[in-house]
This record gives C-alpha cells, sequence and structure tokens, in this order.
C-alpha cells in the first residue's frame, strides 16, 4: 500500500498520534526531577523560552518535510538537499533507532512495576527503598519484559498508521485522565502548597545563572521529540491540505502541558509526604526517583497503593505511545530503502529486541547508551536546521510552512529561530561534552563503556558517522529509487 493512500483520518487523529509521539517517560520521570534541581520556578522560565526557540521551530520543520517530501529522514534529506547528505538523515533515524533498542527497556520496567504494585510486591513493608529495583534491574526478568515491550509496540505499528491512530485515541485521553487524577490527588494533600510554591515561583536573580538554561533546552530537546525525526515519520500521513504551524503549536505545548502537570503531581507528593528528603529524593536520578522513591512515596498517604498502580500505568502509556513512534521511524527508514512494510516490521523487532538486551541485562550498558544517543540528538536538531539553512531558509518557509492553505503563519521569526537552533545544538553538544570531561584523568575520560565521560560519546560517534558516511551512495541511490517507485 502506498503512502499516499495511507492518511491520519481526521485532524484529532493525527494530533493525539502526535501527542503520543512526544509525551513519555521524559515527561513523567525526568522533568520533575530537572526541574527540582535547577530551582524550579526559574527553570520554568528558561523552559518555556526554550519551547519557542528550539522545540516550536524544529516541529514545524519536521511538518514541513514530512508534508513536502513524503518520506523518512534518510529520504527526505536526499530529496531536500541532494544525493550528498543521505547520511545526515541516516544519522537523524540512526540515533532515534538507538534510543528504542534501550526504551524498550524502559517500557519493560514501568510494565513490571505496574503488576508488582497490583500484586502488593511494591512497596514491601519490609524492605528496603531499593530491594525490588536492585533484584529486577539487569536479570534476564528484565530482558522477559523488555520482549513484552518490543512485542507491545510491534502490534500497534503492524496494523499501520490506523492501527496507530486508533491506539493513541485510547491511550493519550486514558494517559491524561490518569495524570490529572493524580495530580489533584498531589494538589490536595497537606503540605502541597509547598511544592507548588518552589514550582511557580522564580528566583529572577538565578536566570543568570547558564546551568539553568542549558538544563531547560536540555530538557526540551529530549522530552518533546523535536529534531529526533518521529514528527517527520508521523506526519508523512497528514492529509495533503493539513495544516503545519497551528499543529507544531498544539504538539508543543499539549506537551509541555503534561510535564507541568507531572511535574506538580510529583513535587507535591514529595513536599507532603517528606520534604526533609526532598534534595535527596530529587538527586536520586532518573530510575532512583522513579522506581525507588514514588513506591515509598505512595505507600505513606492514603489509598495509596492505588494511586501508585495509577502512577505506573501511567508511565506504561506514555512509554508504549513514544515506542510505537520510535518503531515506526525504524520501518519507515527501511521501507524508503525498498524494503517492504512487513519485513520491515520484522527486521526492526527482532534487531530492536537483540540489541536491547545488553541495556537490559546491565544497567551501566543502559546509562551509557542514553547518555551517548542522548548527546547525538543535539546533532540530529543540528543537522534538520542545516538542511533548511542550506536550502533557504525563507525560501523554504515560503514553500513548505507559510502555503495557503496554512491556518496560522509563522512568519519570520520562525527564520531567526531556526538559525538560533543551529547555534543552540551546538552549544548544547559544546556544553554536555566539557561538562562529561571535568575533573578526569585522561585514561578515565576515554573509558568506552563509561555510563558518562566524553570518550564514549565520540568513539561511538566516530563509528556511525564513518559508517554511515562510506553508505552514503548506496543510501541514496536505494531512498531514490524507493521513491521514484
Amino acid at each position: 500500500m502506498s503512502t499516499r493512500s495511507q492518511v491520519f483520518s481526521s485532524r484529532w487523529g493525527m494530533l493525539v498520534a502526535m501527542l503520543g509521539m512526544a509525551i513519555g517517560t521524559g515527561n513523567i520521570w525526568r522533568f520533575p526531577r530537572v526541574a527540582a534541581s535547577n530551582g524550579g520556578g526559574e527553570f520554568l522560565v528558561a523552559w518555556a523560552v526554550f519551547l519557542l526557540l528550539w522545540s516550536i521551530p524544529l516541529l514545524v520543520l519536521e511538518f514541513g518535510m514530512a508534508k513536502a517530501t513524503r518520506r523518512g529522514s534518510v529520504g527526505s534529506f536526499v530529496k531536500m538537499l541532494g544525493p550528498k547528505f543521505a547520511w545526515m538523515g541516516a544519522w537523524v533515524a540512526w540515533v532515534a533507532t538507538a534510543i528504542l533498542f534501550y526504551y524498550t527497556v524502559v517500557m519493560g520496567w514501568t510494565i513490571r512495576f505496574f503488576i508488582a504494585t497490583l500484586t502488593g510486591e511494591v512497596p514491601s513493608p519490609a524492605s528496603v527503598p531499593a530491594q525490588f529495583w536492585d533484584a529486577f534491574n539487569s536479570t534476564p526478568q528484565a530482558v522477559f519484559f523488555h520482549g513484552l515491550a518490543m512485542a507491545m509496540g510491534l502490534f500497534v505499528v503492524s496494523k499501520g498508521v490506523r492501527g496507530i491512530e486508533k491506539a493513541a485515541k485510547i491511550l493519550i485521553p486514558s494517559l491524561v485522565i490518569l495524570v490529572v487524577v493524580l495530580a489533584i490527588k498531589a494538589v490536595t494533600m497537606p503540605g502541597a502548597a509547598d511544592g507548588l510554591a518552589f514550582l511557580f515561583n522564580p528566583d529572577f536573580s538565578e536566570l543568570g545563572n547558564a546551568k539553568v538554561w542549558i538544563e531547560a533546552l536540555t530538557q526540551n530537546a529530549w522530552d518533546t521529540g523535536a529534531g529526533w525525526g518521529l514528527v517527520l515519520s508521523y506526519a508523512i500521513y497528514m492529509r495533503s491540505k493539513e495544516d503545519t504551524s497551528l499543529n507544531a503549536f498544539v504538539i508543543g505545548f499539549g506537551n509541555n502541558s503534561m510535564s507541568l502537570l507531572a511535574g506538580i503531581m510529583v513535587l507535591c507528593t514529595i513536599f507532603s509526604v517528606m520534604p526533609e528528603a526532598a534534595n535527596e529524593i530529587v538527586g536520586a536520578g532518573n530510575e532512583g526517583l522513579t522506581f525507588i522513591w514514588v513506591p515509598q512515596l505512595f505507600a505513606q498517604i492514603p489509598g495509596g497503593q492505588f494511586f501508585m498502580a495509577l502512577f505506573f500505568l501511567a508511565l506504561v502509556f506514555a512509554a508504549w505511545s513514544s515506542l510505537v513512534a520510535m518503531i515506526e521511524l525504524s520501518v519507515r527508514v527501511l521501507m524508503d530503502l525498498g524494503l517492504a512494510r512487513k519485513p520491515a516490521i520484522a527486521a526492526v523487532g527482532t534487531v530492536g529486541f537483540l540489541l536491547g538486551i545488553p541495556s537490559a541485562l546491565k544497567i551501566g550498558i543502559f546509562q551509557n547508551q542514553d547518555w551517548v544517543w542522548g548527546v547525538g540528538l543535539m546533532l540530529s536538531g543540528f543537522f534538520f536546521a542545516f538542511a533548511v539553512l542550506k536550502y533557504g531558509v525563507t525560501k523554504w518557509r515560503k514553500s513548505f510552512v507559510d502555503t495557503p492553505d496554512s491556518d496560522l503563519r509563522v512568519g519570520r521569526w520562525w527564520d531567526w529561530a531556526m538559525r538560533f537552533v543551529a547555534v543552540e545544538a551546538v552549544v548544547l553538544l559544546g556544553w554536555w561534552l566539557w561538562e562529561a570531561s571535568r575533573g578526569k584523568d585522561f585514561g578515565e575520560t576515554w573509558k568506552l563503556m563509561s555510563s558518562y565521560n566524553v570518550g564514549t560519546v565520540v568513539i561511538q560517534f566516530a563509528i556511525v558517522g564513518c559508517v554511515l558516511f562510506a553508505a552514503n551512495r548506496w543510501l541514496a541511490r536505494r531512498a531514490q529509487a524507493a521513491g521514484d517507485g
């Protein structure tokens, strides 16, 4: 079946699918921790600024590129820039696919903890907070749930774009309801006002702290899906006269609204139940906050087991909807290289399961891959910005964004925003590598599978970059042949 015969049935169907792509575990487990670690209110100010200066400009770009080319990232870069740039589109596809390999592990964790809340295994009254987590992660049991998560994602993708749309119409409204219920519960608990004050009262003097801005930009890059190529993969199936810019704004603001609700939910609960341990909790990292401290927090509130089950069910839905988008991106790229859809799905599922096993069996490998390809997203965002700037940013906007069927025209501010995105991507990349190099000797810096250093990023980037650059001619030829077909 051709791409043109597969379209979302309505704008609502497309938007919920896109929101499912954008709203993931990064909204629910990463945002509250990063916001709390960077001052709360002042972080929100910087985070809102970068929604308009990073996320939405890139979302607009991906919508427009998909509408113009009707191809995945490799085919889009070839069609927009020429065959010499196929490797850039392949980099975008690879980074999102590399994240897929360990994201199924995360979803597997959420499934296991949801089941554990139903059976009463979490929290165990006699256990120390980390006991269940330590006994589960990095074990064959984690591999099983990684496989289950992959199977759930493949099932939805196998049903085509209409299957993705139907799943999103169930998952996203359900996710919103769950998070709203949990947020309402959180704000009605004693002491919750302190959490709200912390989150929404900025200390404007702290806006001179560069780290607050870097963390806010990074959060936008990691939790909206902008610059990943995911929107590009879904927007291939948008109707021919569908708007681009209005949809991008809806997705950007919708995604960040869910992050805010998650922040309210988690921080109000912390300030109500364990205000004296707030610093320890938010400093525990993504896994520590979610899988060690959240069960302890819910254990101390009335009806805690029920609300904890809702929390982990929300995480399952968030992870599932995002995982579907990652699988679809990988499948779309293989289709653009000439593979039929069913074999492409089988290939992504098989390779994804096998390459995810190391992250499931060893938390250190998971942390390494999360670090390396999280940084890789900065380079993906730069390549998207480069593509538009090379094409001619004003010409690109007038041709593919501010079209006669647009409900909302973005105007010239978008041209300058895209130039700024290119600068932001370089600054982010440099900042995180510099941070990873501080306080380390030379040998430690170049330890390949370290969870956090410069060498592992440089080496893995170099290997993938060389392979893709060497394969550029083959990639371009296959993408052009598939497009012509």
